[in-house]
């Protein structure tokens, strides 16, 4: 882990490992921290505002985010630097501190990755189904490797793209087990149709 800490963005969402992040950047703590990573080839960490706002003061966050990596970006028609993101690693914050500027700096430890697991007969409709809608979503997705047959990536689509609470997407989050968070996707997804964006 970077000895000076991993850069923080706190927001009102939950990035998935694998899945897409686009952003509209325009605070001068994260174009700062913007050009770092894209200078240093390095990630920074989205992590679920529990208590606070998006823009301005964040007063908690939850203990379990995602790095993030950069892989695109430009200037919008507004003016404001647009970036796209791809999930990477889950991980736990140990210890949250902030910059002079305001960016918040944590020392993290890194969780397993997902192992490989395939769908399971009883939920491959679940990998069907995304199949049909992921394209149907726009260029949210153009950066994201597909694994249709992968009982983890299925999951985590699913779990960005269903109308889920915030703290819900967390939960998701959270689970080490990939089947169980499949499992818990499946259970929300019968309440509820697919979202029509992300």
């Amino acid at each position: 882990m970077d000895p000076a800490g991993l850069p923080l963005f706190p927001l009102d969402t939950v990035l998935f490992p694998g899945g897409p992040l686009p952003l509209r950047i325009f605070e001068p703590r994260y174009l700062d921290m913007v050009r770092r990573c894209l200078k240093e080839h390095s990630d920074f960490g989205v992590v679920l505002i529990v208590a606070g706002a998006e823009a301005g003061a964040v007063s908690a966050v939850a203990d379990t985010g995602t790095s993030a990596r950069l892989v695109d970006f430009d200037t919008l028609p507004d003016g404001l630097l647009g970036i796209t993101c791809v999930g990477g690693r889950r991980f736990r914050v140990r210890r949250r501190w902030q910059q002079s500027d305001g960016l918040n700096l944590a020392e993290v430890d890194y969780l397993p990755e997902d192992p490989p697991s395939a769908l399971p007969a009883a939920l491959a409709h679940l990998g069907e189904l995304l199949r049909e809608v992921l394209p149907k979503l726009g260029g949210a997705y153009a950066h994201v490797d597909s694994h249709y047959e992968d009982a983890g990536w299925v999951g985590n689509r699913w779990a960005e793209i269903l109308p889920l609470t915030p703290q819900e997407k967390l939960e998701l989050l959270q689970l080490d087990d990939p089947l169980a968070r499949l499992a818990q996707v499946a259970a929300w997804s019968e309440r509820q149709p697919p979202a029509a964006g992300v």
